[in-house]
């Protein structure tokens, strides 16, 4: 199993640093996201400063840029860093894509299938130096004159990896990507009833089976050194947790164990502004439900009874604050990539 963690702090040397530092303890994945910050400019950073490791964007927003500009900005990480990229899509919702982006909005499943198929046009086009010409319902590139092409490249092979959680989203990520990254917020019963089906019948439209792509568990992980450690975790776990439940987009996740009070709760205390208050409704079983919970020597055990039976990558990081702490994470890296 893959571990992949990402940077702690945003600055050219907290970057830099961490990236140096998660390669040399063994970590399989360094990514980045796109909340605060966008998430292609700290893997430039890291491509520069690291060797080995994969990055990825863990997720980029599709629909807040144009398939043309993202084609370039992974062509351009995928050259620096000598075919180490994987790029991570997301759709986001209805409400960031157009009211915080000023951008187009329409049936994502749809959508995102088009733009995946715009990327490896404009990608395969670059490289066989092709004429440029795609055409469909939500974009059409038809114009690449050769000052503007960036040309081949000695790797040309960009890996998708497509964020899914609903129904429609995941059968795109199993017809068309070549992994799919699952959302924190989830459980055994949803990827067992709504996860691995819906995978399936997306793979059995590209003829392939669920051994030919990647799935990405991102997870909540509660681990430390000792029980006071471990508290603090859950009490950070149950605010994500809390938070995540109150939100409409993953009402389903909620409504598959019988949860739709909680969440009814939940988004009435959020539309309040009493985020304090929210993660006093999440249980110790909702807890359980959706996260890993275990001291240092207990957790990788932990991390493969929970994800092992579907999942080829995991999520993974613990404060440091000593060199006894860095050997630990090696050890435990090392672990779970046994997995």
């Amino acid at each position: 199993m893959k571990v992949l963690t990402s940077y702690d702090e945003f600055s050219v040397n907290g970057i830099i640093k961490s990236a140096q530092f998660v390669e040399a303890v063994g970590y399989d994945v360094f990514s980045a996201s796109e909340t605060q910050h966008n998430p292609y400019l700290p893997l430039v950073l890291a491509a520069e400063h690291t060797n080995r490791i994969q990055l990825q964007t863990s997720i980029a927003l599709a629909f807040a840029r144009s398939p043309m500009d993202t084609a370039y900005l992974a062509w351009d990480i995928q050259k620096i860093s000598q075919g180490r990229f994987v790029l991570g899509l997301g759709s986001q919702v209805r409400g960031h894509i157009v009211r915080r982006f000023s951008m187009p909005w329409s049936s994502p499943a749809p959508r995102m299938r088009e733009y995946i198929a715009a990327l490896r046009h404009i990608w395969d086009c670059w490289q066989d130096q092709k004429r440029l010409n795609f055409s469909g319902d939500h974009y059409s590139f038809d114009l690449m004159s050769p000052f503007f092409d960036p040309g081949p490249m000695e790797n040309p092979k960009i890996e998708i990896f497509l964020a899914g959680v609903n129904p429609k989203m995941l059968q795109v990520a199993g017809e068309l990507a070549d992994g799919v990254i699952l959302h924190a917020f989830n459980t055994a019963k949803y990827t067992e009833e709504v996860i691995l089906p819906n995978l399936k019948k997306g793979l059995s439209k590209s003829d392939r089976s669920i051994e030919d792509i990647e799935i990405v568990t991102p997870g909540f992980i509660v681990t430390g050194g000792d029980e006071q450690e471990i508290e603090r975790g859950k009490s950070l776990a149950k605010e994500r947790i809390a938070f995540y439940a109150s939100t409409p987009s993953y009402k389903s996740v909620m409504e598959i164990h019988g949860w739709e009070d909680t969440y009814d709760i939940l988004k009435r205390m959020s539309m309040n502004g009493e985020w304090g208050k929210m993660s006093s409704e999440i249980t110790d079983d909702m807890l359980a439900t959706f996260a890993v919970v275990g001291t240092h020597c207990e957790i990788a055990n932990k991390i493969k009874l929970m994800y092992g039976f579907y999942s080829n990558s995991v999520g993974f990081s613990m404060p440091i604050k000593s060199m006894e702490d860095r050997e630990r994470l090696r050890s435990i890296v090392r672990d779970i990539q046994k997995v």
